[in-house]
């Protein structure tokens, strides 16, 4: 059905590397998804990189980790070094619900099946690695490595975890997403230096015996100190969150046992030009053939989508994203992303239909400060919160630009947005009247030509505590996009529906928010779907709170829903309308002394 050979994708087997006439591999790299080789699945990109550049790579996808360690021995010693990923996904947010339950699927491997990677991934494959070839530099990266930098709050264990560097014992490790850093590591390592000297490259980190003496470094807390005392480790975290969300960073140091970890500074953001040359390596956009007959489920999903961008500036309090991706979003330049569409459109399967033309907020493309000065002495977490920085530009016009270019395309019948709007973005009122006017423009099109039925946004709450603690707009401005909707929908004869997505049990969120979540959504005639327990995940403010019981910035008690119990209490709001929660949700209210959001939730219309 499709032209490529096996020996367009990276080698996953020994008989591969003999089609290619290989008798070494310089790096193997072994990953906790399956082997999609396409631009948004993170080892297949690391693979290409290390290959741009001259290296020999093989990649060992969901090795088994059982018995004899076959797959981890298959290749044997690489010239170079081992690479570890755990996936797209955090291992723990793969397996457990927020309630702890082990999911029965993974979106990552083949015909969705789970089990096929090992609780904390990274640390198990790097074990297995320094047990087998103790002598062989280890890298480890991807989002379990990248969040798991300094010491951070466990969820699943309910305990404050060292720094991965620790458990793996890799020698080094790659944080956010990991292009100039891998290129430059093995850049370094083909001129002869060796793994230690890769110490002074941006991006990386690593655990020292000595402590570090060097200029523009920040010392946080150490480890034990974090574990003792909750005060010092909310004041680490705000330290860490606000210097890794500046352009221009320090050296972050972090002491644990008797030694130290090392976090060099982030590289500057991507250029457009850098980014496009890594969406134009020679992705196959397709699983490895060893799949054949299999599905993918997170493969399915994006199979017909463009990533326009990288990068948030939003800054919510529970999302990993501008701690991984980076505050400061890189945007491709049009020609490659229209390069991209036409690559799949050459796909047999393709009807001409994208699913998503977007990245982790769909609306930030081609968005930055006006005064790149500004931005370099800025430490804010978000451009966005508590009010729009009035040096964010936050000009719809190239995004509005690229969408009528890309259904000008006569391959295309329908551009779709899958990914989540800022629909404070689109609202916000700036000074300059023509930005506005573009702005509205932009919100016209995208509800007109652009939702497949279904627009996603996610308020993520109504109360104004809560949405302050999540780092979100107020509840309004929802309201004000909700009734922007209908009256285009209404004026274009249009029959679609916003999908909010909310978040109970959020740090600062009690029963009473949760009953006039309810309330509210029920004013606006919405059934929620889109709903989530919060799932402290780490490195983010939100879990950082729900730890310690502080607000980090303020230093202030807030109150955090933690047993079972209380968490599922505040999810049962959700679903008021099911006839099988009102008893319960009745009896709630009651024992807060809510009586009268009873008659509100539940009084008959009219």
């Amino acid at each position: 059905m499709h032209n490529f050979r096996l020996t367009d994708f990276l080698p996953t087997t020994k008989k591969e590397c003999e089609l290619r006439n290989w008798d070494y591999v310089d790096v193997v790299l072994f990953s906790g998804d399956a082997y999609v080789d396409h631009p948004s699945f993170g080892a297949a990109v690391i693979g290409r990189v290390l290959e741009a550049e001259g290296l020999r790579v093989a990649i060992v996808p969901q090795p088994d980790w059982h018995g004899d360690h076959r797959d981890f021995k298959k290749f044997g010693k690489p010239r170079m070094f081992f690479a570890i990923s755990a996936g797209c996904m955090d291992s723990m947010v793969n397996h457990y619900t927020a309630n702890k339950r082990l999911r029965s699927n993974d979106a990552y491997s083949p015909d969705g099946r789970a089990g096929l990677r090992p609780d904390n991934c990274t640390i198990v494959y790097s074990q297995i690695i320094k047990k087998l070839f103790p002598d062989v530099p280890l890298i480890i990266g991807g989002i379990e490595a990248s969040l798991r930098r300094f010491s951070h709050y466990d969820y699943w264990t309910d305990s404050i975890h060292k720094s991965i560097l620790v458990d793996t014992k890799a020698d080094l490790l790659v944080y956010g997403m990991g292009e100039k850093p891998m290129a430059q590591i093995a850049q370094n390592l083909k001129n002869g230096a060796n793994i230690e000297d890769c110490h002074k490259i941006h991006q990386v980190a690593y655990l020292s015996n000595q402590r570090p003496n060097m200029e523009n470094v920040i010392f946080v807390a150490s480890h034990e100190s974090c574990c003792k005392q909750k005060q010092l480790s909310a004041e680490t975290f705000r330290k860490i969150e606000e210097e890794s969300n500046k352009m221009v960073q320090a050296t972050i140091v972090q002491p644990v046992d008797d030694k130290y970890v090392v976090v060099n500074p982030a590289f500057v953001p991507m250029t457009s030009e850098e980014l496009d040359a890594v969406f134009e390596l020679p992705f196959t956009r397709l699983p490895h053939p060893k799949y054949k007959g299999k599905t993918i489920p997170a493969f399915e999903m994006i199979k017909f989508s463009v990533n326009t961008h990288r990068g948030c500036f939003g800054g919510c309090s529970f999302c990993t994203i501008s701690m991984h991706q980076g505050k400061f979003v890189v945007s491709r330049s049009k020609e490659s992303i229209i390069k991209e569409i036409k690559k799949i459109a050459e796909m047999p399967d393709f009807k001409g239909y994208l699913s998503d033309l977007g990245g982790p907020s769909a609306n930030m493309y081609q968005m930055r400060g006006k005064k790149t000065k500004l931005c370099e002495k800025c430490r804010r977490p978000s451009c966005l919160f508590p009010s729009v920085c009035k040096n964010l530009n936050n000009n719809h016009q190239s995004l509005l630009s690229l969408y009528k270019e890309v259904d000008q395309l006569s391959c295309i019948k329908k551009s779709f947005i899958g990914s989540g709007v800022r629909y404070d973005l689109i609202l916000h009122k700036t000074d300059d009247n023509e930005v506005n006017k573009i702005n509205y423009e932009y919100a016209e099109e995208l509800i007109k030509n652009h939702v497949s039925g279904r627009l996603k946004v996610a308020p993520e709450h109504t109360s104004k505590r809560v949405l302050s603690a999540m780092r979100k707009p107020s509840f309004s401005l929802f309201k004000d996009f909700n009734k922007l909707f209908d009256r285009v929908n209404s004026l274009a004869k249009l029959n679609q529906q916003i999908i909010p997505y909310f978040i109970s049990s959020h740090p600062m969120c009690e029963l009473q928010d949760m009953a006039e979540l309810a309330i509210e959504t029920k004013k606006l005639n919405f059934q929620l779907e889109q709903v989530q327990d919060f799932t402290p995940t780490p490195m983010t403010l939100a879990t950082e709170m729900y730890h310690t019981g502080l607000d980090p910035y303020t230093m202030k008690p807030i109150f955090v829903a933690k047993t079972k119990q209380e968490k599922l209490s505040q999810r049962q709001f959700f679903f008021w309308y099911k006839p099988e929660s009102k008893a319960q949700i009745k009896q709630l209210l009651l024992r807060i002394g809510r009586r009268d959001m009873i008659d509100k939730l539940f009084a008959k219309k009219g």
